[in-house]
Formats: C-alpha cells, sequence, structure tokens
C-alpha cells in the first residue's frame, strides 16, 4: 500500500489529494461513490472513501460558515442514523463523521449494512442528503456572493503578493486568488505555481493545456479573493521614439537577464520538463532591439559568385526549394556564466544554466541557395558571412559567418530556417528567417537575415571579431588581444542539473536527479555521470530523448537518476558530468578555464541541497 505521507495534505482536512480530483457533487448525486474511485482511495490510506467524502462536505463546501456547516453536518448524521443500522463489529463502509466545530463532539459509531438491498437503500438515502446539502450550500454561496460585491484589487497589490509572508496571488483573466494554502498541493509541484506569483495564470495554463478543465476551474474558485480593477490595463506602450517600444510580449516564466536588449532564460524545473522547448519559453538572445517586419515585403538577398547573378527570395521563393527539418539545441556562449562570476567578475548577462533550448526547425538548406546562386566549393578559405536586419540607431546590424566548408556541406545540414516547432518563427526568434548551424555556437544562427554573402575573410562584425572568443585565465581587459584568439564555434560538452535545485530540501529515502547534456559539433554525449557527495562516488544517469546518430547528433540528451539517499546523510553535494563520443569530459573545477567574458563554462555543475529530517 503506497505510503500516505508522500501525498500532499489536502486544504479541507482530508489527508488525500486524491479526493480532490472528482467532483463531490457529481458523487453524490450518484448516490454512491464509483468502485474506481472508492477502491482507489482505499487503496491509499487503508479505509474507506466515505470518510473523507464526509470530511470534505462538512469542512468546507463551497465557503460556508461553521455554524450554517455543522447544521448540514447534523443534518447527514441524523439522516445517516436512521437510515442504517448502528454495530459494533467491522463492515465494509465504515463512517467516521466529524466538524469543524470543536465543542461539537459526535458519538463515533460504526454505521453497518447487513445486506445488498439495505445497502443499496443506504447510499441512496445518503446520496440525497449528501446532495440536499450540496444544493443548499451552493444556493446559500451564490446568494452570499451576489449581495456582496467582490473586492477590487490593482496589478501592483496583486504583484507585492509572491511569497508565504506577504500571501501568493495570481489572477485569471480579472479575478483574484490567494493560493497560499494550495501552493504545496499543487499537483505539479509548488515551484511550478509559483511561476506565476503576483501575475496572471494564462501564460502557464497556455503551455499546461490539461488545467482548462471545468473541475481545475471549480476548485481555484475556492480561493478567489476579488476582481482586478476594470480601469488597470497593461501599462501603455513607450515613446514611439524607444527603439525597443514595439518589442513583442513575452513570457512570465522566462528569468530576466537584461530587459533592452531582451535576454532571459527559461527556469530550471521547466527547461527539461519537455524534449523539445516550447517556442514562448525557449531562451532569448538579442543584441539590438526587435525589428517587426512585413512577411509580403520581405526579401533575403543573396550575393552572387563572380560571373552569377545575385537573389532577391521572398519567403514564397524559400518555400520552393526543398524544405528540410532537423531537431537542434542551440546554446549561448556565455551558458552557465554567473559561475565564472562566483570565481572572478566577467564581462556580460549572467547566465545560469538556461542559456540553452532546442526546437525543431524546418526552411531551406543553405547549400541549396548557395548553389542557385552559383557559389560552390574552392580550395582556399573562405566565410559565408549573415547579416541581421536587426540594427542599432546608427544602423550597424547583427552579423556573424561560418566556414563555408560547412555552409556548402549537406551532412551539415545548415538551415534558412522559417518554421520552429512547426510555427512561423516568433519575432524573438527571427521571424520571418533565420539561420540555424547545428553545432554551432548560438552566436552564429543570425536571426531576421536580411543578407548572405561568400568572402575571403570571415566576418568584420563586432560579434564575430572581438567577442565571442575564449582567452586564458591570465588575460586581462588590459593585456586582450582579440585578433589572437579564433572566433567559437563548435561548443565544447556541457551538462547540468535542472532538479532539484541549488538551496533546496529534499526528502530522505530517494532523490530524483534530472538535467541536459549535449556537446557541439554532432558529437552525441554517451554518458551522464552523477555524483552525490562532491565526486568522490559516481553513479550513470538514464539518458532520455531522441537516440542521436554519429557526427550528427545535434541536439540534446535529456537524463535522470534515481539515487538512494545515505542514512543519516544531512546534505547533498550533487555534481553532474557528461562525456560525448570523442570522449571529451567536463574539467571539474571553474577556476582553469575562466575567461574574462565567461564564455565557454562547463565545468562540473554543482548543486548544494539539504535533506529533511
Amino acid at each position: 500500500m503506497p505510503d500516505i505521507s508522500s501525498y500532499p495534505k489536502c486544504p479541507l482536512g482530508v489527508r488525500s489529494h486524491y479526493l480532490h480530483q472528482r467532483c463531490l457533487f457529481c458523487i453524490a448525486a450518484k448516490g454512491r461513490p464509483s468502485q474506481t474511485w472508492d477502491s482507489g482511495l482505499t487503496e491509499l490510506t487503508g479505509k474507506s472513501a466515505l470518510p473523507a467524502l464526509l470530511q470534505c462536505t462538512s469542512r468546507r463546501l463551497l465557503g460556508l460558515r461553521s455554524a450554517t456547516m455543522l447544521l448540514l453536518h447534523r443534518a447527514m448524521v441524523s439522516g445517516l442514523r436512521q437510515a442504517f443500522r448502528l454495530r459494533s463489529t467491522p463492515s465494509r463502509l465504515c463512517i467516521q463523521a466529524c466538524s469543524t466545530n470543536d465543542s461539537f463532539q459526535p458519538q463515533r459509531p460504526s454505521l453497518t449494512f447487513s445486506g445488498d438491498n439495505s445497502g443499496t437503500g443506504g447510499w441512496r438515502v445518503m446520496g440525497t442528503l449528501l446532495g440536499l446539502g450540496a444544493m443548499l450550500a451552493y444556493h446559500d454561496h451564490r446568494c452570499r456572493a451576489a449581495q456582496e460585491s467582490p473586492r477590487i484589487y490593482t496589478k501592483e497589490e496583486v504583484s507585492s503578493h509572491t511569497s508565504p509572508e506577504t500571501g501568493i496571488w495570481v489572477t485569471l483573466g480579472y479575478e483574484v486568488f490567494d493560493v497560499t494554502e494550495f501552493v504545496g498541493l499543487h499537483p505539479g509541484g509548488p515551484s511550478k505555481l509559483m511561476l506565476a506569483a503576483g501575475g496572471p495564470l494564462e501564460p502557464f495554463w497556455a503551455l499546461y493545456a490539461v488545467h482548462n478543465q471545468s473541475h481545475v476551474h471549480e476548485l481555484l474558485a475556492q480561493y478567489k479573493i476579488g476582481e482586478l480593477n476594470p480601469e488597470d490595463k497593461v501599462p501603455s506602450t513607450l515613446e514611439t521614439s524607444d527603439p525597443y517600444a514595439d518589442d513583442p510580449i513575452r513570457h512570465p516564466a522566462l528569468k530576466v537577464n537584461s530587459q533592452r536588449p531582451f535576454n532571459a532564460e527559461p527556469p530550471p524545473e521547466l527547461l527539461t520538463e519537455n524534449y523539445i522547448t516550447p517556442n514562448p519559453i525557449f531562451f532569448t538572445r538579442n543584441h539590438l532591439p526587435v525589428p517587426n517586419l512585413d512577411p509580403d515585403t520581405y526579401r533575403l538577398h543573396v550575393v552572387g559568385n563572380p560571373g552569377s547573378k545575385s537573389l532577391s527570395l521572398s519567403l514564397d521563393d524559400l518555400y520552393k526549394f526543398p524544405k528540410h527539418e532537423i531537431t537542434v539545441t542551440l546554446q549561448c556562449a556565455g551558458n552557465r556564466r554567473s559561475e565564472m562570476t562566483q570565481v572572478k567578475e566577467v564581462k556580460g548577462l549572467e547566465w545560469r544554466t538556461g542559456a540553452i533550448s532546442t526546437a525543431r526547425w524546418a526552411g531551406a538548406r543553405l547549400c541549396d541557395v548557395l548553389a542557385q546562386a552559383g557559389h560552390k566549393l574552392c580550395e582556399t578559405e573562405a566565410h559565408v558571412c549573415f547579416e541581421g536586419l536587426d540594427s542599432d540607431p546608427t544602423g550597424t546590424t547583427y552579423g556573424a559567418s561560418i566556414p563555408l566548408a560547412r555552409a556548402m556541406d549537406p551532412e551539415a545540414e545548415v538551415l534558412l530556417a522559417y518554421e520552429m516547432n512547426g510555427q512561423p518563427l516568433p519575432r524573438d526568434h527571427g521571424f520571418p528567417v533565420r539561420v540555424v548551424v547545428p553545432g554551432v555556437v548560438g552566436a552564429r544562427h543570425v536571426k531576421w537575415l536580411g543578407r548572405v554573402s561568400v568572402e575571403p575573410e570571415e566576418s568584420y562584425s563586432h560579434w564575430q571579431r572581438r567577442d565571442y572568443k575564449g582567452f586564458s585565465p591570465s588575460v586581462d581587459w588590459d593585456t586582450v588581444d582579440f585578433d589572437s584568439a579564433p572566433s567559437i564555434q563548435e561548443l565544447p560538452v556541457q551538462s547540468a542539473i535542472t532538479e532539484p535545485q541549488d538551496g533546496e530540501t529534499v526528502q530522505s529515502g530517494e532523490v530524483t536527479i534530472k538535467g541536459y547534456a549535449w556537446s557541439g559539433g554532432g558529437r552525441a554525449v554517451i554518458r551522464v555521470d552523477v555524483s552525490l557527495d562532491g565526486g568522490l562516488t559516481w553513479q550513470a544517469a538514464e539518458l532520455d530523448g531522441e537516440e542521436q546518430c554519429p557526427r550528427k547528433a545535434w541536439a540534446w540528451r535529456l537524463w535522470q537518476l534515481q539515487a538512494i539517499v545515505p542514512a543519516g546523510q544531512k546534505e547533498l553535494n550533487i555534481v553532474c558530468k557528461a562525456v560525448d563520443d570523442s570522449y571529451n569530459v567536463q574539467p571539474d573545477t571553474v577556476a582553469p578555464i575562466w575567461n574574462l567574458r565567461g564564455v565557454l563554462s562547463n565545468a562540473w555543475h554543482r548543486v548544494h541541497v539539504h535533506v529533511a529530517s
């Protein structure tokens, strides 16, 4: 029998959350709980479902006050006593009534049925009583609600309630709910509900459609405390002179590292929940304001090879090329930079573990487009340069380049992508067309692509020549020579822990550890090792996700490990490290790979957690 202590405590007083996955009114109306429902709770608790049903109904049915509930309780008990014969011997149904009024201490009889006919009749009587009580309670609740005007709150007031100390409030439409008591009972875990604290539920329910069911709305209604001020609209847009005034609306779950330009990552608990990252929470890396481009007038200019005609391609023109689809993980060069900051200050956004995401991309192969413009492999070194349509007030655009050899190789699968997870690219991710270069640092995946050319040297863009390069820990900003180091292309092997998170408290007995692993250049992850003691002993994690092809492992592997917590252990130092098919492995510490820009941070990932006593 499952241990009931592992189930959250019911806010209505019942020790099993199982009860609240069913509608009490439907159960009462039928006159008898379904066999599945009753046996399910019996399996969890070792008791019949009916005591829990009576407790739940008599304690807080639609928020009625104690006096009303006491009358309802007495009516039910009286009716049940008349319906069933009292016996002291155990039977297949034992009902223990309880009251919210501490001064009222009813007798604790066992109510039994001696035969099938009397049992059926008893259930009908009890169902009738419960149904009647429910209807009376509902009528009373509606009358009170009609008489009382809801309290009005501003969005600012709601946004200030984000912790157990202040209360945890959320909104749905124009309704306001205090879900403080429910956070610990959330089936998806407290951390996911806390992502919406102080704000709207809609963006999160859009990710988890299971919430859009009537019983979920009924449960939420119990926590309603008021409504939003109808005049409290979304803040007006910024002045039109602000280059960021037209940026798109972002998902509130994203952890923002900078607003202008916008850069944000998904929280760890959402990052590895799906193999394919949902578009709204895919990490966002912008260097400049997001352009708002018209797909009907969009043109991609591809400079032709000498002697060949240049191309000016509309979206419809791109659609005529063979459509190619691939699953690719994108990772920013600065992923996990915050760990380098702990060693010594660096310049750059404080990315944690979330500057990485995976999507299914579709578009035209770059090699097909270049071939149509007359380009082919040459014996001398050459580079394909990309220019975006995002620009700063001076007109400077974002740019980057990759070697021509990679661009022309069909096996490298470089795309001019126009779809992301089966949809047109979102604006933050390059609409209408972006470059996707599998196995290569995200900085080369130029968004809002406007121009492609083949040049004898790599791009002269600042982000190609004066950024995204690695240096020795001894190099500082007084001695750095950007021309001395090559631009980052393929990234080193990487892994990180997403659950549990640093500082969390885990239960004794067994702990589930989850994370991701990925390596650049198409190198497959063949193993992830996990340690609970800081690296003294190791266990191999189970790898999930798509099988990876040699030299074309463009996407990450999600992994997890169910590990036994050593008896008496009060804390765990959890560590992970990945190994790729070239047997590259992550370095054990950050200090030897520290660099002034905080890029290529791929040391063993570590989280320290406490063990509940």
